[in-house]
């Protein structure tokens, strides 16, 4: 079977990203040609949710418990066969949605955005280093070479999200790489490009960076224990 833009869900965990959600709901839009389900799980206190209503989200409300929560919810939350998996700031590429879904049209489950291929100069110069540490790690844990284990632009056949128990937070970007990895479904890392986010960031760079390296280490050893 030979996947559309019908049978492609669009998700993604918001909060308080009014000044880059009408930019991405609207890409999205343009590029699928309003074809694609849009999910957000929101847990914002400004205009984040009513914007993506009135671009045709599906918004899911509640509590902000985190990214990996949120992101979490709106996976399972997908009704269509095919789910990518984006942030609402306006840094991934939207036009990389049909090179994604012909990639898993050529039988990949994964494809997986790799915003360090192209440099991401946009990305701050210390997450650029920690994100290159970070695949370095998980690239020796796991034995096979790995470029952007925190990407937030994935596309994954549904089965792949169902038949996985994800359990990280913060670090469940890597996560999301490495548990299908490990188990055998084939993964293809895609360059993409990636720009200045809009909006300010919410992720404390000290904290955020030890939460995903503790999941870049934790993943693959319980997958090796399995």
């Amino acid at each position: 079977m030979e996947y559309t833009f019908d049978d492609l869900s669009v998700v993604m965990g918001t909060y308080n990203e009014e000044a880059a959600i009408g930019t991405v709901l609207d890409d999205i839009d343009r590029v699928t040609d309003g074809r694609a389900e849009v999910v957000c799980v929101d847990g914002s206190d400004d205009r984040t949710p009513e914007i993506a209503r009135e671009h045709g989200a599906r918004v899911i409300e509640q509590e902000p418990r985190g990214y990996g929560y949120a992101v979490r919810k709106a996976l399972t939350a997908a009704s269509r066969p095919v789910i990518v998996t984006t942030d609402c700031d306006d840094t991934y590429p939207m036009d990389a949605l049909p090179r994604f879904l012909d990639l898993v049209n050529e039988g990949y489950d994964v494809v997986s955005g790799d915003r360090l291929y192209r440099g991401a100069d946009a990305m701050p110069a210390f997450n650029r280093l920690g994100n290159h540490a970070f695949a370095v790690i998980a690239s020796l844990l796991m034995g096979e070479r790995v470029h952007d284990t925190t990407t937030g632009m994935r596309a994954y056949r549904e089965e792949v999200i169902s038949n996985i128990r994800w359990t990280e937070n913060t670090g469940l970007s890597a996560e999301l790489l490495i548990r299908p990895l490990m188990r055998g479904y084939d993964v293809y890392e895609q360059p993409i490009g990636y720009a200045e986010r809009a909006g300010d960031t919410k992720l404390d760079p000290f904290a955020g960076g030890y939460a995903i390296l503790k999941s870049v280490v934790k993943v693959p050893l319980e997958e090796r224990l399995r």
